[in-house]
């Protein structure tokens, strides 16, 4: 398995996911994950982080994985290598102080360059795989916002830069399919449509992340303590993007 790596230092290593693998392990299967990759690179990350319960119950360990991304889902991924840099970095999403920019392409002509999406997500009460907002939750209900800026339209389609402020499960595929405006490839949040594009998979990736690396690292990937790391776009993401030339 072959995981570009974009930044490491002695404390963490950031890498860009491919589309179509998972992060970790969901119980039931034996696919591979990220974690296998990580257990070859790095064996010392495999105590950092506390456990975490998958879809069966069962707890597994989360080899210094600080955030996750969704299976279809491409882009970048933090790594910690030790329980210090994994507490630092966690900290750092709970107070909404790392910054995330997504790249997605959306069916429809977004009608604004730039807005807000403010619409609470909950489980949906008719589908366990899926997140929903309004009549559709069932039980608890979790602010989710999303600032986003439309960088391009062409024949119904638009290209899209979202910066998600709050992390709830499938947020973007939501917000945008709850807007009028899924995203390309979403078979869970909408039905098929046709598309100009040749892109089989969610047109999502994880572009880019502005953080603040952990104290005495042997290297900087940016100026001073906070760093942006951009994740380049695989071979189908690209092809997808360059449309709208």
């Amino acid at each position: 398995m072959e995981i570009p790596v974009l930044y490491e230092d002695k404390n963490m290593l950031a890498v860009n996911k491919p589309s179509g693998l998972v992060i970790h392990t969901d119980g039931r299967t034996k696919e591979p994950a990220l974690t296998d990759w990580i257990k070859d690179k790095c064996p010392k990350c495999e105590d950092v982080g506390e456990p975490l319960e998958i879809g069966t119950g069962q707890m597994i360990k989360r080899y210094g994985i600080v955030h996750r991304i969704d299976r279809e889902t491409s882009g970048i991924v933090l790594i910690a290598k030790n329980q210090e840099t994994y507490e630092f970095l966690k900290n750092q999403f709970l107070k909404r102080e790392i910054e995330k920019f997504y790249h997605a392409i959306v069916h429809g002509d977004v009608c604004y360059d730039e807005g807000i999406i403010n619409l609470a997500i909950g489980r949906n009460k008719s589908d366990f795989r899926k997140r929903a907002t309004g009549k559709a939750v069932r039980g608890e209900v979790k602010e989710a916002i999303t600032h986003y800026k439309t960088l391009a339209r062409k024949e119904k389609i638009s290209f899209i830069e979202a910066n998600p402020r709050t992390g709830r499960t499938h947020q973007l595929r939501v917000h945008f399919a709850d807007i009028g405006h899924p995203i390309v490839g979403d078979r869970l949040y909408s039905v098929p449509r046709k598309s100009p594009l040749e892109i089989t998979r969610l047109a999502l990736h994880a572009y880019a992340i502005e953080f603040e690396i952990p104290p005495n690292s042997e290297e900087r990937a940016g100026g001073g303590n906070l760093t942006k790391i951009i994740a380049p776009y695989p071979p189908d993401f690209q092809k997808a993007v360059d449309f709208f030339k």
